[in-house]
């Protein structure tokens, strides 16, 4: 069984998207656990981390998503467990969904530090865990340098096996690599991957959207896979609306109050993805068979407009199961930019 540690240097590099993607490209079994969850969901009185659940999801995995973390805060872990017993927990998890599979992953929080009070950062874990630690970093060219050569000069040789570095979200492949590849391995850096920025992957579906939002589906409930990329208040008149060159790109969702029957129209006739009705506000039962009609689906929530816009624009872009076309992407990149023979030679 080949055993990894997937961390970061900051937060949102994209470690979860590379652990599916390795996977899928390389076509094993797998065992995941997340030791410190960091982005918890409570559901039916259970407590599990996101990102193991959504793993857990994609491939059928056979055990129970908040079997996959040995906790959540730091307050509660540092009272709970030592040194000692973290170990112990760690090799319980290894052994509990890591049995008879080709691969085990663990990734680790939102940066390389993270859990280390606890025991849970990434050199502890891939140390208890006798696994190679692979670093995911993203960001502006200088940024990825910086963390490259900081990690460089701060792990020591034979602290913790490194089995490499994939660079994710770069926004010109081929100038990086005829400019700052070069640089990176000279300091001896083994370099996995360079993996381009794809447009494509930040966007989030209406699903996600409105679970995120606790939304009341209320038309158009089986066609929650379209995307979103633009969003639009509707605020002003309908007239003013059509008049602005926002409210007529694509993949948008209107956000209006429930009572704006002018704005929710308008937003049907230009095709809109979806409309989000703010104030618990039902719209009249002739608009709401017509967007089932058009297949529109209305969200219904109890925020105003203006709170709700401000959610979504905050909402961080997650994976969720349903994003078929997005796995297929990440698969695809991580087959077309990243060294899988070397992942597979220990």
């Amino acid at each position: 069984m080949d055993k990894f540690v997937v961390a970061s240097l900051r937060q949102s590099a994209g470690k979860t998207s590379m652990i599916i993607g390795m996977t899928k490209a390389l076509n094993g079994s797998i065992g995941y656990i997340k030791p410190m969850g960091e982005r918890f969901l409570y559901r039916k009185k259970r407590l599990w981390d996101y990102d193991a659940a959504l793993i857990t999801n994609i491939f059928d995995l056979k055990e129970n998503p908040e079997e996959m973390s040995i906790g959540f805060l730091h307050s509660k872990l540092h009272y709970m467990l030592d040194e000692k017993t973290t170990r112990e927990k760690l090799q319980e998890l290894l052994v509990s969904v890591g049995t008879e599979k080709d691969l085990f992953f663990a990734e680790c929080g939102r940066d390389i530090t993270y859990g280390a009070s606890v025991h849970l950062d990434a050199i502890s874990v891939a140390e208890q865990l006798d696994a190679q630690l692979i670093i995911v970093v993203s960001g502006d060219e200088d940024g990825i340098l910086d963390d490259l050569i900081f990690l460089k000069k701060n792990i020591q040789p034979g602290q913790v096996r490194i089995k490499g570095v994939i660079i994710n979200k770069v926004a010109n492949v081929v100038d990086f690599c005829d400019t700052r590849l070069p640089e990176i391995k000279k300091y001896g850096i083994n370099v996995l991957g360079v993996v381009p920025f794809y447009k494509e992957l930040p966007y989030f579906s209406l699903s996600y959207l409105a679970d995120r939002l606790f939304a009341k589906i209320i038309a158009a409930e089986d066609h929650l896979n379209r995307t979103v990329k633009s969003i639009f208040i509707g605020a002003m008149s309908a007239d003013a609306a059509l008049n602005s060159p926002l409210f007529k790109q694509e993949c948008k969702i209107v956000i209006t109050s429930g009572d704006r029957s002018d704005m929710i129209i308008a937003a049907m006739e230009s095709d809109a993805s979806a409309v989000i009705l703010t104030n618990n506000i039902l719209p009249s039962s002739s608009l709401i068979t017509q967007a089932a009609r058009l297949k529109i689906p209305f969200l219904l929530v109890s925020a105003d407009t203006y709170e709700i816009a401000r959610q979504i624009e905050n909402m961080e872009s997650l994976l969720t199961k349903n994003d078929s076309e997005k796995i297929a992407l990440i698969e695809q990149m991580v087959r077309n930019h990243v060294n899988l023979e070397s992942l597979r030679q220990l």
